[in-house]
């Protein structure tokens, strides 16, 4: 915390006063402000730089540590915009020894998934554990939660009163993910929150994929400033036209950036100085393999953008857009000591890391010793639910033989669900699944002990051929999501969970394949990056065992309860039209054999 003595203390040290307690010598500055590049020297005092000079030997004693830049370039840390590090599995402590490494010093993040299992106030142990880690998050309260239309169950509610508290903390940095449907509708505590933001100055960041013409002219009414979801590049182009910091995103599941870079390449080139980048849904094995923000500065110059511009898009671009360069974005006197060593601008390898002021990375090898906080009771045993049977999986109907015209949620990529209608047989009053006609059945299982509610519904597009897979990872409520072809296995995969605090599970013919612990907050593991990932290539394997084609079915599953995704969803509510912001009935049909 800045206090007058420390102010004081960087006065003097920019002043060269005060001795500098850490050098970088020899490197060649890229000057993301100004789109140059140039020998300097860069020098740091308390986790602040002090100095930017071609000669900063009045900053150095005896007592400076030395970092040799020579034959390298100094670019700033890097910034993911928009990240539900939750979403990831790993804990925060295990988020950023998978990121810093690829030089992503800074994220941005709502904790919402956090939030809705323990509470804003909860946030505190894990602002403790961002506090000790080399990765910095800035935190903008979510407008509400949960984002579900119809709601569903979590167990905190953001309302209009969190905002009217935390908008004076300072760890607060903005509103959090702004859906469109929450300004359609004019949710009340969605309002209240928007004119608060103004009121103290807090920049609004949205989500409205797909939204064009009259529809984003009304969304952008409500003082939205960022946009993190454009499915296309004329989407993409509009959004930016209309004075929107765009963000391109590109995941474990969603490959956006290809598409959405041709705004820029093909479009408005001006465009590029108002863009940046965010990996949200990212998981450990894509980390592992590809690396995180320096992957998407890799292919932004692989698609045509020229490498200062794809760096600035990485972070300057991205602290002007969220309103934290004064602190973050460039390196520059006054900036917090985020500073990257890399190979050259056109191929963007990450060699050294300093981060918080701290050399974190060196060459390669790890300097920094990770290591996860003792786990509180409150973050652990979240999952509260009785025992579930086989029978409650079952979708029972007034008919005891025939015929069901059931309305389906067809999955056809990873943001996108059409309504496909299949007929199904009806045997002992009870709707059946069909591998052949590639029908399976999912429920969404309130996991807070609030309510008991239990959902169902049938899905598409999954191939599911036997067995059963189960999350209580599933933004944006993290209630428990079975999805399967016998009503059997589901039980067991829910009911593993249940035992077990959470986790992601694959059954199959009556045993556990694989299980992945969750237990904090029964979303989040402790496990090393390179455990997680081997954890995630062994349920991905389980997963397609018993049928699934898709990419990623486990994370398929986890986002069947997000509402804002077209056109269908389903949660602890039940199955939900996007379209309509309403619940539907599955069963459209039934009729007589």
């Amino acid at each position: 915390m800045l206090t007058k003595e420390l102010l004081s203390d960087y006065i003097d040290a920019g002043a060269a006063r005060i001795k500098a307690d850490m050098a970088v010598i020899g490197g060649t500055l890229i000057n993301v402000n100004t789109g140059e590049y140039y020998k300097a020297d860069v020098a740091v005092y308390k986790g602040k730089i002090v100095a930017v000079e071609s000669d900063i030997s009045d900053y150095i004693d005896e007592h400076t540590q030395k970092i040799d830049a020579t034959g390298t370039y100094l670019a700033p840390g890097l910034i993911d915009c928009h990240i539900h590090v939750e979403c990831s599995k790993m804990s925060m402590t295990r988020f950023a020894q998978a990121v810093v490494p690829h030089g992503t010093t800074s994220i941005v993040s709502g904790l919402d998934e956090y939030i809705s299992v323990i509470g804003v106030d909860g946030l505190e142990a894990i602002f403790k554990e961002v506090d000790a880690s080399p990765m910095k998050v800035f935190w903008a309260l979510p407008y509400k939660t949960p984002y579900t239309i119809p709601v569903s169950t979590i167990a905190y509610n953001v309302t209009a009163k969190d905002h009217a508290k935390y908008h004076q903390d300072p760890r607060c940095y903005g509103i959090w993910e702004l859906v469109r449907e929450a300004v359609q509708t004019k949710d009340p505590d969605t309002m209240e929150a928007l004119v608060l933001a103004r009121k103290y100055h807090r920049p609004i960041f949205g989500c409205s994929p797909l939204a064009t013409g009259k529809a984003l002219n009304e969304y952008l009414m409500s003082g939205v400033r960022v946009d993190h979801e454009s499915y296309d590049h004329q989407e993409f182009l509009e959004k930016a036209r209309k004075g929107m910091h765009t963000i391109i995103r590109e995941s474990a599941v969603t490959k956006f950036l290809k598409e959405n870079v041709r705004a820029i390449t093909e479009g408005a080139p001006g465009i590029a100085r108002h863009t940046s980048f965010c990996s949200d849904d990212v998981n450990a094995r894509g980390i592992l393999k590809e690396g995180h923000i320096d992957h998407m500065v890799h292919l932004a110059i692989a698609a045509g953008i020229e490498p200062m511009t794809a760096i600035q898009m990485a972070t300057i671009n991205a602290a002007e857009a969220y309103e934290i360069d004064d602190r973050v974005g460039s390196i520059a006197p006054g900036k917090d000591a985020d500073i990257l060593l890399v190979d050259q601008p056109g191929t963007f390898r990450v060699q050294t890391v300093i981060s918080k002021g701290i050399l974190v990375t060196e060459k390669g090898e790890n300097k920094f010793e990770y290591t996860v906080p003792r786990r509180d009771d409150s973050l652990l045993h979240t999952v509260q639910h009785a025992p579930l049977t086989a029978d409650d999986f079952a979708y029972h109907v007034d008919m005891d033989e025939g015929k069901a015209v059931v309305e389906t949620i067809n999955s056809i990529g990873p943001f996108m669900r059409r309504r496909r209608d299949v007929e199904l047989d009806v045997r002992g009053g009870i709707v059946r699944a069909s591998a052949e006609k590639d029908v399976a059945l999912v429920s969404v299982i309130e996991r807070y002990g609030i309510n008991g509610n239990m959902s169902k519904g049938f899905i598409s597009g999954w191939s599911f051929k036997k067995g059963a897979i189960a999350t209580t990872a599933a933004p944006d409520d993290n209630n428990l999501v079975v999805a399967g072809a016998n009503y059997d296995d589901m039980a067991l995969a829910a009911n593993t969970l249940i035992e077990q605090g959470g986790g992601q599970v694959v059954v199959i013919d009556g045993k556990i394949v694989s299980f992945l612990p969750l237990p904090i907050a029964g979303i989040a593991s402790d496990l090393t990056p390179e455990e997680l990932a081997q954890k995630e290539n062994e349920l991905d394997e389980a997963a397609k065992a018993i049928g699934s084609r898709l990419p990623d079915p486990i994370f398929y599953l986890s986002f069947l309860p997000i509402t804002a995704i077209p056109d269908l969803a389903i949660t602890d509510g039940g199955n939900v039209d996007y379209t309509k912001l309403s619940y539907f009935d599955p069963i459209l049909e039934l009729k007589d054999r």
